[in-house]
């Protein structure tokens, strides 16, 4: 596996506790960095802080809908680690399956909130502080169904569409400064994630990808840790994709 230096980084990633975001989480640990990850799920972060067993890892439980918790917690990180380099905006939901037409309000919301709001919410709050540094690597993990929309998955779609529509503006806008902003859109990975979908729609993923398997998360971990290095000084508002040869543009 390729190595990265993350060393002397301090780093948070959003639904760090399991799927991709626990893989991020391991793979900038190796890469020394000091991770936070951030997460709802307590049980779920404290057996992954188990798991990985890193004197570099630690847990904060932070509601990513709340801009107000975002804000303090963000606030207690520069008090504590001095600054902020890497944010991972990974945190999300699939929502159910179904038509637009037969799509709940609610659920619908619910899917945009985590993972299109909370996303501005995160970037909104922690831009000025990389801003004041004159530093910062933003990931925003985004998927294949944002460019091309998968049936039965609305919500999911057009959120992940917004994503790469915000990583696009925010990266434009920071493109003058020592900031990188870019997204990742992966097709699916056999994570906890499933669990929310049919089966029908996870067969319906896999046929549309050219390599006749899913992605693996440390593969995505890898892309995401070198986008977040020192070393991609020059990519930004860029769409990275991990699709298995589905993705078209």
């Amino acid at each position: 596996m390729n190595n990265f230096d993350l060393k002397n980084k301090v780093a948070i990633v959003t639904g760090g506790a399991q799927g991709f975001g626990f893989a991020i989480t391991e793979k900038f640990l190796t890469s020394g960095a000091k991770v936070l990850i951030w997460d709802i799920d307590e049980k779920g972060a404290n057996d992954a802080l188990k798991k990985l067993n890193n004197e570099n890892c630690s847990y904060q439980k932070v509601d990513v809908n709340n801009f107000n918790d975002i804000e303090k917690t963000l606030k207690q990180i520069e008090s504590s680690h001095g600054k902020i380099d890497i944010f991972i905006n990974n945190a999300g939901i699939t929502g159910m399956n179904a038509t637009i037409a037969d799509y709940p309000t609610d659920e619908w919301e619910k899917v945009i909130n985590l993972n299109l709001n909370a996303v501005f919410y995160c970037c909104k709050a922690v831009v000025p502080y990389m801003i004041k540094q004159n530093y910062g690597r933003i990931v925003n993990i985004s998927s294949i169904a944002g460019k091309e929309g998968n049936p039965n998955a609305g919500a999911y779609s057009t959120s992940k569409a917004g994503v790469i529509g915000l990583t696009k503006s925010l990266g434009k806008e920071l493109a003058q400064k020592n900031i990188a902003v870019n997204c990742v859109t992966p097709a699916a990975a056999k994570t906890r994630i499933f669990d929310q979908m049919t089966k029908e729609h996870i067969d319906y993923m896999l046929s549309k990808i050219p390599r006749n398997k899913f992605a693996k998360v440390e593969e995505l971990a890898s892309l995401v840790t070198w986008l977040s290095s020192e070393e991609n000084s020059f990519s930004t508002a860029a769409v990275f994709d991990l699709s298995g040869g589905r993705a078209t543009y």
